[in-house]
């Protein structure tokens, strides 16, 4: 069975530091591109950032360029997501998503594999 699992959420102040990660089970991330989503109850579900399968190549939404770091570690099976500077805007779930398509885009639909998500809060 194809599984995603996102960890590491959490809460924090603002100014302050998360890593999250995607670890996959029934199947390996090798293969794939992967992206990191967020969802909060006033938004749509929107991209943050994704990497190629070899990690290569990242994207970013501009809202999180310079904050956010996304990386892999394929002996791992995870990808992670550096978050820094974090902003009470940057409450929400964050998922992770898998790319069979292997590519770098941030639209929900390119993606054919979903985790769960882990709650973000940010706040004093």
């Amino acid at each position: 069975q194809v599984q995603l699992v996102e960890s590491g959420g959490g809460l924090v102040q603002p100014g302050g530091s998360l890593r999250l990660s995607c670890s996959a089970s029934g199947f390996t991330l090798d293969y794939y591109s992967i992206g990191w989503f967020r969802q909060s109850p006033w938004k749509v579900r929107e991209g943050v950032s994704c990497i190629n399968s070899s990690g290569a190549l990242t994207n970013y939404a501009d809202s999180v360029k310079g904050r956010f770091t996304i990386s892999r570690d394929n002996a791992k099976n995870t990808v992670y997501l550096q978050m820094n500077s974090l902003k009470p805007e940057d409450t929400a779930i964050y998922y992770c998503a898998a790319d069979t398509g292997g590519g770098l885009g941030l639209d929900r639909d390119e993606y054919d594999y979903w985790g769960q998500g882990t709650q973000v809060t940010v706040s004093s």
